[in-house]
């Protein structure tokens, strides 16, 4: 019996300013993984392209532009590195961080690169599509922090959970990628008491174990392959989270933002750990396909 889901590409978001070989190798290798086509997209404006018209495809019999260049050379690379997997390239109108969101609708993932922005800079940065994709994509993001070395990294993914359903839909998708994988899952709850928080300490850690517990029990058994351990700690996740992700292979949280701008509309959490974490970062929708 066929997975539909394998038929859905894996999206690469091609900057032609930033190749990015580090976040091509986790595309192409996640593809291989999924058994999934891999898609490769390099969007500019109408406007920088010389063409007018609603967004699609664009020729590329017109000469040989910067993002014909960075698809060419991304189409050599993963193909180099996987020969036999099925990849398309397409140079699309508009800008990157919309186009890729369209791209996501039918999309099982999609993997970005990114040159660690500070704050400011990412504010002042029309280029900037990490925050504004993994806030707003129909499927999961990966963004893949450079400089990029997963030969080092452990077998391990870690996801964050505390209980609500943009943390269950988190770690719903870290178990299936584990199992893909073949890596072990670290959950990690982080307890951040308030100013105005009461709570006995102690108490309040016991419940939050009780709770991780059930939130990782039945996941467990429907993947018994996947090794998984359990923390609840106290302290700011963002902190905390971090500091776990430095030998993993990836931290995976969940997106629980509303509304305002785009900071705002993935949560502080993913967006603390797009400018914290030590390893990719994949942020998953509450809703929708992950």
């Amino acid at each position: 019996m066929t997975n539909p889901e394998a038929s859905r590409p894996v999206v690469f978001g091609v900057d032609a300013r930033h190749p990015g070989q580090p976040a091509l190798a986790w595309a192409a290798d996640e593809a291989v993984r999924r058994r999934a086509p891999l898609r490769m997209v390099h969007a500019e404006s109408p406007f920088r392209l010389g063409l007018g018209g609603f967004d699609g495809v664009v020729s590329r019999k017109s000469g040989c532009s910067p993002g014909e260049e960075a698809l060419d050379e991304a189409v050599a690379f993963a193909t180099g590195r996987h020969p036999g997997l099925d990849v398309a390239a397409f140079l699309l109108e508009g800008a990157p961080a919309q186009v890729l969101c369209r791209q996501s609708e039918e999309a099982q993932l999609v993997v970005l690169g990114s040159r660690r922005l500070n704050r400011l800079e990412e504010f002042l940065s029309g280029g900037s599509v990490a925050v504004p994709v993994s806030a707003q994509a129909a499927c999961a993001v990966v963004v893949v922090l450079e400089p990029e070395d997963a030969v080092c990294r452990s077998p391990y993914l870690v996801v964050g959970a505390d209980g609500s359903r943009a943390s269950e839909a988190a770690v719903d998708y870290a178990f299936e990628t584990a199992a893909v994988r073949g890596a072990d899952l670290h959950a990690l709850w982080v307890w951040e008491p308030t100013l105005l928080d009461s709570a006995d300490e102690v108490l309040a850690l016991q419940k939050c174990r009780r709770l991780l517990f059930e939130t990782m029990a039945e996941r467990a058994e429907r993947h018994p392959d996947v090794t998984v351990s359990r923390q609840v700690v106290r302290g700011h996740p963002v902190e905390e989270l971090a500091r776990a992700s430095e030998h993993a292979l990836a931290v995976v949280v969940g997106r629980r933002g509303r509304g305002g701008f785009t900071g705002m509309r993935l949560g502080s959490v993913p967006h603390g750990l797009l400018h914290r974490a030590h390893c990719p970062v994949v942020t998953v929708p509450t809703s929708g396909r992950h």
